[in-house]
């Protein structure tokens, strides 16, 4: 299947470890919680998928833009900025923490890709030693259905940066 705007999204399930002040101190590893689609009912939410947390160009030069941008997010009615990725939900948690998300981007776990995988979405990474992991994509969504869908055709950024996704928020 192949995910196109208009669609509503497949259900899903992720986990995430909610950020707490306690999770600062590095030694607390908090408790992962389930995330459902449910959660963007009636919202407007902007999907920001890496292939994988603490990889270069997903740690240095996707992430941190759309944390530098969140007001402006925002300002365009956005409810709510999610990083996925398939790492697990402590890995999501220890990347949130040091890229300094704290409760303004959360950091959810495709565990598996299954959820990307089920919207022709994910990436066959395993010559790299990665196995199968969420492609590089950004979706906007409101209340369920897909606003916008974009998907990087190669390495690098070239329409998934939060520039791009800015311009295509009304």
């Amino acid at each position: 299947m192949s995910i196109n705007v208009g669609d509503t999204v497949p259900a899903g399930k992720f986990k995430y470890v909610q950020w707490a002040p306690e999770l600062e101190d590095k030694l607390a590893c908090g408790i992962p919680t389930e995330l459902t689609t449910d959660a963007f009912k009636g919202k407007k939410v902007v999907i920001v998928s890496v292939p994988g947390a603490f990889t270069p160009t997903c740690h240095v030069n996707h992430l941190p833009p759309y944390l530098a941008k969140y007001e402006e997010f925002k300002a365009k009615g956005v409810d709510h900025i999610y990083v996925l990725a398939a790492n697990d939900p402590f890995v999501m948690s220890g990347w949130a923490i040091a890229q300094g998300l704290k409760d303004k981007i959360t950091a959810i776990s495709d565990t598996y890709a299954k959820w990307s995988e089920s919207m022709g979405l994910s990436v066959d990474l395993t010559e790299g030693g990665m196995g199968v992991r969420s492609a590089r994509y950004v979706l906007i969504l409101d209340d369920l259905k897909v606003v916008s869908v974009e998907r990087e055709p190669g390495r690098g950024l070239t329409n998934t940066d939060a520039d791009t996704t800015l311009s295509k928020l009304n």
